[in-house]
């Protein structure tokens, strides 16, 4: 779970450092007073998107860490990566420049690494969550989401793609027989004219080096005749005056011993000498003059040019386009196998068939269930009789599947259930996500939920009851709330107040934890506004006792 944020010049918040505990936290303020900065902040070193708008005004970077347990989920992904530990710091910095740097335990780390480990983490219920709600492409991902059914689906869009590329392969050789076998007549062509040819890799090095040297035989013979002249001739040569230095040091070693140290480098020479001149010899023994081995090289080079312009390439590459090109011949040849495509596409279609109807069984026995957990949560949030149903649509094949999937609702009882984008208000459409949110949050495997502002549209006796079910969950989870309602506040566990403030001349978010009677103050505020009053007081405290010390029971959105 998430153990401790640290902020650093982030938007409005200059400095902040906040410990975390398990259970149901809340935060709490005045509008616009910074409570989802905190939420932005966490969300920036888990990977999310970043710039230089997100500084606060006249620092020079923005700074972010996040401490965590290491929880068993992330396990394999942290051995993978070689970041095994019992807790998890992840940090993000934006310069000026809007440039992003990220660590994660203090070693440099990808956004897709942040984001990656933070979906082991953390799971964030933004505050318009119930907008996306009304698409049917969020339906979808939230009824596959609450079934865990991630292998599942990534499977069957791998297994639509093999099918689409099947039949387009498929499709193409039945269209173009004509122009495909004009190819395939041209590239068997240009194999059978290299196949002739057979040109070796690392040839052509070779055969450069081997042409110079049959050119130039009689130039390389002479220089190593005057070489060896030169080492060891009959008169002037190196090796005559290295044997008289070393017998003019011979005779005064006597003197002094330390010359014996040069007599033996003179020595040295000499033996050097004399194994240059031996090798030249061997050299110019084995270097003869070959017209007709020249004639071959100079016949070789001319064909590997020819073929390198033919195919607009370098004779170095000539046998790794050779490959290639027998390569695109067996693939060419296979295409103008009907017989062979049409099976391929034929067994695309059925293992994406299979995948499809499998995740469709699947797909409607979860609907069911998250279906009647839902009706039953709709009875404690004011919609007494209403019916919450999802209905799957067999359709066309897509990369999502075989069927379409929409979310159908009843506000009360005597009327049948239509889609939830043309019946549901505001406030209902506010409480039915929230219930979705908070029953699909059940299966996560995450330690830490966050819910950013979604109570927004409920009040009075809803609000009580939302405060209950998110308590609830914090029995489960760690939970974090952002929120305006002091029914929700009052049943969280621990407290923290937002709250903005002007010092010279810049505006600052500060957050702090509160205690008894500071909390008790500040539900009072979320009841009465500015104005307190003894009433106001009185009734924060008697909510307080209600609400906040009451004992966590078994509602509709927990299931066995």
């Amino acid at each position: 779970m998430l153990r401790a944020l640290h902020i650093r010049d982030f938007v409005i918040v200059d400095q902040a450092d906040i410990a975390f505990d398990a259970g149901f936290t809340v935060f709490s303020g005045e509008t616009g007073a910074g409570k989802s900065i905190l939420i932005d902040a966490l969300a920036l070193a888990l990977g999310g998107r970043g710039d230089a708008t997100l500084i606060r005004r006249d620092a020079p970077r923005a700074d972010v860490s996040a401490v965590f347990d290491a929880p068993e989920a992330a396990a394999d992904w942290l051995a993978e990566q070689a970041l095994d530990g019992p807790e998890l710091i992840l940090r993000r910095v934006i310069d000026a420049q809007g440039r992003s740097k990220a660590w994660v335990n203090g070693v440099p780390a990808t956004l897709g690494q942040l984001r990656d480990l933070g979906a082991l983490l953390v799971d964030i219920h933004g505050q318009h969550a119930h907008q996306s709600l009304l698409q049917a492409a969020s339906q979808l991902d939230l009824l596959d989401t609450h079934a865990g059914h991630a292998e599942q689906v990534r499977a069957l869009r791998q297994a639509w793609a093999d099918w689409r590329q099947a039949q387009a392969t498929l499709d193409a050789a039945r269209s173009d027989a004509a122009g495909q076998a004009a190819r395939l007549e041209q590239l068997a062509a240009d194999v059978a004219w290299l196949d002739e040819l057979a040109p070796e890799p690392g040839e052509w090095p070779d055969l450069c080096a081997r042409q110079s040297r049959l050119a130039h035989a009689q130039a390389l013979l002479a220089g190593a005749g005057q070489a060896v002249e030169a080492l060891d001739g009959e008169s002037g040569s190196a090796a005559q005056a290295l044997h008289a230095a070393i017998q003019s040091l011979q005779a005064l070693v006597r003197h002094d011993p330390s010359l014996g140290a040069h007599c033996q480098t003179l020595e040295s020479a000499r033996i050097l000498c004399a194994e240059t001149v031996s090798g030249l010899n061997a050299y110019a023994d084995r270097l003869e003059p070959d017209p007709d081995a020249l004639a071959r090289a100079d016949a070789r080079m001319g064909r590997l040019f020819e073929a390198a312009r033919r195919f607009h390439i370098e004779p170095e590459v000539l046998a790794e386009h050779h490959e290639t090109l027998r390569a695109r011949l067996r693939q060419a040849e296979a295409g103008q196998d009907l017989g062979a495509l049409e099976q391929a596409c034929g067994q695309a279609e059925s293992h994406y068939m299979a995948l499809a109807g499998a995740l469709g069984a699947t797909r409607r026995a979860t609907a069911t269930q998250l279906a009647s957990q839902v009706t039953a949560a709709m009875q404690t949030l004011s919609m007494d009789g209403g019916v919450f149903d999802i209905a799957l649509t067999d359709c066309k094949p897509s990369a999502h599947g075989l069927e379409t999937v929409e979310f159908l609702v009843a506000g009360h009882a005597g009327v049948p259930p239509r889609p939830l984008s043309r019946v549901a208000s505001g406030g209902e459409l506010a409480r039915i996500s929230l219930a979705l949110s908070v029953i699909a949050s059940q299966a996560a495997r995450v330690p830490t939920l966050i819910f950013d502002e979604v109570d927004a549209g409920i009040g009075g006796a809803v609000a009580e009851v939302v405060g209950r079910l998110l308590r609830e969950l914090g029995a489960r989870h760690q939970v974090l709330c952002v929120t305006h309602l002091p029914q929700v506040a009052a049943c969280a566990t621990r407290h923290f107040q937002v709250s903005k403030s002007t010092r010279a001349g810049r505006t600052l978010s500060t957050i702090h934890p509160l205690d008894a009677e500071s909390r008790t103050e500040e539900i009072a505020r979320m009841l009465g506004g500015l104005k307190m009053t003894t009433a106001t007081r009185t009734h924060a405290r008697e909510m307080l006792d209600a609400l906040g010390h009451g004992a966590v029971r078994r509602g509709p959105f927990q299931t066995e």
